[in-house]
């Protein structure tokens, strides 16, 4: 009976070192990912390179993540819980919902110019269609569209909840592609110094636009 017990306990203290080296592993090698995207863009991601980074030999990936795909999901997951901190809602919760869709813009081109290639990761990556993204990483991506629901329906409380979700694409496409081009430098941006102007601007006349329809 002893024996038995100290058997149990030696497999289950086992398991639990197996565990935290595997999670280590995990740690390390989502570290040495998003540094790379950071540093040198997701189109550069090479497994070889994060192995490396991580130390450890290329099958440490595929013992850790199911593959490079899998891996680059939990970075933008990162990326996305860092881009809802820098959204700053807290400051603006007792603000209009004007004032909380300006924050929303400027909080959003504040996280898209200080990290650049993370940010771009998030819609340079397409999983293979053998491998779609995890429904809980897509419930993240939705989230963040339901962040900018909240003061649209403050905005237009008749609209109806699927018209709402369509109306808060919409707009975060529209802020989206302003950002985009600008930071891309395509002909057709604004001057950067004019950017965070522009964008407060075409969100205020948006929101003036909704407000208006309602009392109309």
């Amino acid at each position: 009976m002893y024996l038995n017990v100290v058997q149990k306990f030696y497999e289950v203290a086992g398991m639990g070192r197996r565990e935290e080296k595997r999670e280590d592993l995990k740690a390390r090698l989502l570290d040495a990912a998003r540094d790379r995207i950071e540093r040198d863009g997701l189109a550069n991601l090479r497994a070889r390179d994060v192995t490396q980074d991580a130390g450890c030999a290329l099958g440490g990936l595929y013992s850790a993540y199911t593959d490079l795909n899998d891996l680059i999901i939990h970075v933008n997951s990162t990326t996305l819980k860092a881009l809802e901190q820098s959204l700053a809602l807290a400051e603006v919760k007792d603000k209009s919902p004007t004032d909380k869709l300006r924050n929303l813009g400027q909080g959003y081109l504040k996280f898209a110019m200080a990290n650049r290639n993370l940010w771009k990761a998030l819609f340079e990556h397409y999983p293979p269609e053998e491998s779609p993204a995890p429904q809980w990483h897509l419930d993240e991506h939705l989230f963040l569209l339901s962040i900018i629901a909240e003061p649209l329906a403050e905005l237009q409380p008749d609209m109806s909840a699927e018209d709402r979700a369509v109306r808060a694409r919409t707009l975060f496409g529209a802020v989206h592609g302003i950002i985009s081009i600008t930071l891309e430098a395509r002909f057709v941006g604004l001057p950067p110094e004019r950017l965070g102007h522009e964008l407060d601007e075409i969100i205020t006349m948006i929101a003036a636009g909704a407000a208006a329809k309602r009392n109309a």
